[in-house]
C-alpha cells in the first residue's frame, strides 16, 4: 500500500519541476529568437545565412544530438543555431576560431543570445586544435579554410558516431564549388561508409551521415 501511495505522488511532485523547465525552454527560445531578429540581415564576416542556419538546427533536433563540433566560429551565426537546438537535446558545441577579434565577438554574441552555457568557444589553428580532439561526435559542421576540408574530414570522421552527421558550408552538388572544392564534393561522395546528399537552398550544404 505504501508504494503503491509513494507511486502515485510521483506525478505530482515531478509536475513542478517539468513545468519549470518547460518554462526555462521557452524563455529560452525567446531570447535566441528576439536575438536573431534583432540581428537578422547583419552577419556579414563570413557567417552562414539564415536559411543554413536553420538547416543545421533542425538537423541536430531530428536526431537527437548532442556531441557537435563546428570547424570555424566567425562571429558566432552558425553555432548560435546550433547551440540553440542542442540546448533541447541536452548537448554542447565545441567551436574553434583561429581569429581573435571574430572569437571576442562570437563570446559576446553567445552572452547575448542566451546561449554561453551549451558552447565552448575555443581560439586556436584548427589545423592543430581538430585532430587532437578526443570526440566522439555525432555532429560536424566544417566552415573553415576550404583547402583544408578533406583533412578536417579525415581527422574528425573515425571519431564521428554511427549515425552522426558531418556537414561542410560552401559545398554543392551542381558544380559551382569555389576553391577547389569540386575535388572534397567527389571525395566525400566517393566515401562508401557515408551517404551524402546536398541542400542547395542556401549557400550550398553537403549533410554526409556516417553508416555502419
Amino acid at each position: 500500500m505504501t508504494i503503491l501511495v509513494a507511486a502515485a505522488l510521483l506525478p505530482m511532485s515531478a509536475a513542478p519541476l517539468l513545468s519549470q523547465e518547460q518554462e526555462r525552454n521557452a524563455s529560452l527560445d525567446r531570447k535566441v529568437r528576439a536575438f536573431l531578429d534583432a540581428h537578422s540581415g547583419k552577419w556579414h564576416d563570413m557567417n552562414v545565412p539564415a536559411s543554413d542556419g536553420k538547416l543545421l538546427h533542425d538537423i541536430i533536433l531530428r536526431n537527437n544530438y548532442r556531441q557537435a563540433l563546428e570547424i570555424g566560429t566567425s562571429t558566432g551565426h552558425s553555432a548560435i543555431w546550433i547551440a540553440w537546438a542542442l540546448s533541447k537535446t541536452g548537448g554542447k558545441l565545441i567551436t574553434v576560431e583561429i581569429d581573435e577579434s571574430r572569437h571576442k565577438q562570437a563570446l559576446e554574441n553567445f552572452r547575448e543570445a542566451g546561449l554561453s552555457e551549451y558552447i565552448d568557444a575555443r581560439l586556436g589553428d584548427a589545423h592543430e586544435l581538430v585532430p587532437e580532439l578526443p570526440g566522439p561526435f555525432d555532429f560536424v559542421f566544417s566552415d573553415a579554410d576550404k583547402g583544408w576540408y578533406r583533412n578536417y574530414f579525415d581527422a574528425v570522421a573515425p571519431k564521428l558516431k554511427v549515425g552522426g552527421a558531418y556537414v561542410s558550408h560552401n559545398v554543392s552538388d551542381r558544380g559551382w564549388n569555389p576553391m577547389g572544392l569540386g575535388r572534397y564534393v567527389e571525395y566525400i561522395k566517393g566515401r562508401k561508409d557515408f551517404e551524402t546528399t546536398f541542400d542547395d537552398n542556401g549557400a550550398g550544404v553537403s549533410i554526409s551521415y556516417r553508416k555502419r
